[in-house]
C-alpha cells in the first residue's frame, strides 16, 4: 500500500550542522547531501543572484560575509531585546534589526534589493534543505519528519521550530528532545547486551546549545527520561568567540589597529579559530595564520590546547553545573549511573571530558555513537516507530518524556509564582490550577502566565495574559474557574479554562513566539484593576470568550481600550 511505502524522516537542525537520516532496509541510514558529506551546515547565503543553503552558502561565507546568515538557531524565538541576542550581534557579520513586537529581524541584500527575514525563514530554508537532500537519497516524496529541539528550549522556541519546519513543507510528527534523541541511538544500538534496567546519561554540547537528560532504558526498549537540565545559550560558538576576542586584541597589539568594525575580516578570523578548536581537540597545539587579514596585513598566532582551555575556564565550568543539576533533580546519585554518553560535536573537546570524568570519578565516558550524527539517528528511529515503517523491528519501542521548564501563574496582587506544572513532570500531561473573583461584581479575570524557575515572577519568562472576560456580576469569591495547562507531546503548551460549577470549557493555544518586554507588561498589569476590567467588558459586550494576549500589539489596543474607558 502506498501510505507503507512513505518514508518519515528524522532531522537534526543544530545551529551550525544539521543532519537528516532515515530508517530503511532495517536499519538507520544518514542521509549524505549532494556534495557526499554526512553533515549540512545551517548556513544560508544570499546574492544578487540566488540565495544559497548548506555548502553552497559557507564556501562563499568568506567574500559574502554580511549577506551569509548563520546561527538562526540562537535567535528563534527570541526576543531582540534578550541579553543574549544583543551580546550575539557584535559577533554577526550580518545585520540584526528590531522588527514588530520586539522580534529579531536579519537583514540581508538579496536581488537588488533590501530584505528581512525571521529566524524562522532562515530555519525554514535549512529545513527545506534537509527535506529535499531526504528525497533526492530516498527517490519519493518526504513529508513527515521528526524534528529534534535542544531540551531546553521554551515554549516559544518549540512554536518557533515548529512553524519553521511547517513553512518547509513539513508535518511534524513529533518533536524530540536531541539528549533523548541521542540516548535512543546508543540505547537500542547497546541494549542487546544488558540484562538489567540502565542508566544513561546524555551529555549533548553543540555548538549553541548544552543538553543534558538522564534516562532510565530497560531491555524492553522504552526510555524514560528522568530529567533534563540545559543552557540554550551555551556551546561551541561560545568558545569560537573567546578565541575570537584574543586574535583581535593581538591584532591590535601587534600591529596598533582595530579590525573589530571589519566584518570580513572578522568572518574569516572565526572561521580560523572555529578549524583551530577543532584540531586542539586531537593536537596540543595549532597555528592560526590569515594572509591579508586587514588593511593588507597578515596575521599569525600560535594558539597552544592550555591557551584555549584558559580562555574559556568559565564556560567548561558551566558546562558542568546542569550535570549536577540533573542528578539531583532525579534524586540519583553519581554511582547509580551507568553510562555517561557524548553527543554534540563540543563533547569532542578534551578538557569537557576530563571535567566530566573528574565528576563521575574517572568512569570511562561512551563515544561508540558518532556525536555529529547520533541525534539525527535517534530521531529517524522514532520516526520510524511512529510511522509504522520499522516493520516490527521496534516492536515495545517506547519514549516517556519531561518537560524542561516549570510554567505557572501569578498570584494576584503580587509577583510570586505558583507553579502549576513542575520541570522534568513527564509529558503529555494536564494539571489545573483553581482562580476566583478577588472583587465583589468582578467581571473579567487576568492571570499571567509565566516559565521558568524562579520563585518571583520577575526573573522569569512572561509567556501570556490569559484573560478571562464575561463573568456573571456576583460578590467575590463566588465566581470560580480551573485554569488548565495542557502540554503535548512536543512539549507545547496549550491553556484553557473550566467553571468550576458548569464544567463549561473554553480555551485557546498559547502562541508566544512574539513575548511582550517585561516592563510593558507590568505596565499593563497595574491598568487591569476590577474597574477596568469591568470597563473593558461593558465596552466590548465580549460572549464568554478566554482572550490570550501574547503580543505588543494587543497590549497596547488593550491599554488604549482601558485609557477610553476612564
Amino acid at each position: 500500500m502506498e501510505g507503507k511505502e512513505e518514508h518519515a524522516i528524522g532531522i537534526d537542525l543544530g545551529t551550525t550542522y544539521s543532519c537528516v537520516a532515515v530508517w530503511q532496509h532495517g536499519r538507520v541510514e544518514i542521509i549524505p547531501n549532494e556534495q557526499g558529506n554526512r553533515t549540512t551546515p545551517s548556513y544560508v547565503a544570499f546574492t544578487d543572484s540566488e540565495s544559497l543553503v548548506g555548502d553552497g552558502a559557507i564556501n562563499q561565507v568568506a567574500r559574502n560575509p554580511t549577506n551569509t546568515v548563520f546561527d538562526a538557531k540562537r535567535l528563534i524565538g527570541r526576543r531582540f531585546s534578550d541579553t543574549c541576542v544583543q551580546n550575539d550581534m557584535k559577533l554577526w557579520p550580518f545585520k540584526v534589526i528590531e522588527g514588530s513586537s520586539d522580534k529579531p529581524m536579519i537583514v540581508v541584500h538579496h536581488m537588488g534589493q533590501e530584505k528581512q527575514y525571521t529566524a524562522e525563514d532562515i530555519s525554514s530554508m535549512v529545513l527545506g534543505k534537509m527535506r529535499e537532500t531526504a528525497e533526492a537519497y530516498i527517490g519519493k516524496t518526504v513529508k513527515n519528519a521528526v524534528v529534534t529541539v535542544p531540551a531546553y528550549f521554551n515554549n516559544s522556541q518549540r512554536e518557533a521550530t515548529k512553524h519553521a519546519s511547517a513553512t518547509a513543507g513539513l508535518n511534524v510528527i513529533h518533536m524530540i528532545n536531541e539528549p533523548t534523541a541521542a540516548a535512543i541511538a546508543y540505547g537500542l544500538d547497546k541494549k542487546a547486551g544488558w540484562y538489567n534496567n540502565r542508566n544513561v546519561m546524555i551529555f549533548d554540547l553543540g555548538d549553541g546549545t548544552l543538553d543534558v537528560s538522564l534516562l532510565s532504558i530497560n531491555t524492553s526498549g522504552v526510555f524514560e527520561v528522568k530529567a533534563t537540565v540545559g543552557d540554550t545559550h551555551l556551546g561551541g560558538g561560545d568558545f569560537d568567540s573567546k578565541m575570537v576576542n584574543f586574535c583581535v586584541e593581538e591584532f591590535k597589539r601587534k600591529h596598533n589597529v582595530d579590525l573589530s568594525g571589519n566584518s570580513k575580516a572578522l568572518r574569516r578570523l572565526r572561521h580560523a579559530c572555529e578549524k583551530a578548536k577543532r584540531r586542539l581537540s586531537y593536537a596540543t597545539v595549532t597555528d592560526i595564520e590569515i594572509e591579508c587579514l586587514h588593511q593588507g596585513t597578515d596575521f599569525f598566532v600560535s594558539f597552544t590546547r592550555a591557551k584555549f582551555e584558559e580562555l574559556n575556564k568559565g564556560f567548561f565550568i558551566k558546562c558542568i553545573e546542569p550535570v549536577v543539576k540533573c542528578l539531583k533533580d532525579a534524586k540519583m546519585d553519581i554511582s547509580s549511573v551507568h553510562d555517561v554518553v557524548l553527543a554534540g560535536g563540543s563533547s569532542r573537546i578534551p578538557k569537557v571530558q576530563q571535567l566530566l570524568q573528574d565528576l563521575f570519578k574517572g568512569k570511562q565516558l561512551c563515544k561508540s555513537v558518532n556525536p555529529d550524527e547520533a541525534v539525527a539517528y535517534g530521531a529517524a528511529i522514532q520516526a520510524a516507530a511512529l510511522s509504522g515503517n520499522e516493520n516490527g523491528m521496534l516492536q515495545g519501542f517506547a519514549l516517556l518524556d519531561v518537560t524542561p521548564l516549570s510554567l505557572g501563574v501569578e498570584t494576584q496582587g503580587c509577583n510570586v509564582m505558583y507553579v502549576v506544572i513542575p520541570r522534568n513532570t513527564r509529558i503529555p500531561t494536564t494539571m489545573k490550577r483553581s482562580i476566583t473573583t478577588l472583587y465583589d461584581y468582578q467581571t473579567a479575570i487576568s492571570t499571567p502566565i509565566f516559565e521558568g524557575e524562579s520563585p518571583t515572577t520577575l526573573e522569569n519568562n512572561f509567556l501570556a495574559d490569559f484573560v478571562i472576560c464575561n463573568i456573571p456580576p456576583a460578590p467575590k469569591g463566588v465566581a470560580g474557574y480551573y485554569i488548565c495547562f495542557d502540554i503535548d507531546a512536543d512539549g507545547i503548551l496549550c491553556i484553557s479554562a473550566e467553571n468550576k460549577f458548569t464544567g463549561e470549557k473554553q480555551g485557546c493555544t498559547i502562541i508566544s513566539t512574539n513575548k511582550i518586554k517585561q516592563e510593558e507588561f507590568k505596565k499593563s498589569k497595574r491598568k487591569l484593576d476590577r474597574r477596568e476590567l469591568s470597563k473593558i467588558n461593558q465596552e466590548e459586550n465580549v460572549t464568554s470568550k478566554i482572550k490570550c494576549k501574547a503580543t505588543e500589539t494587543s497590549k497596547r489596543t488593550l491599554d488604549g481600550r482601558v485609557k477610553h474607558a476612564r
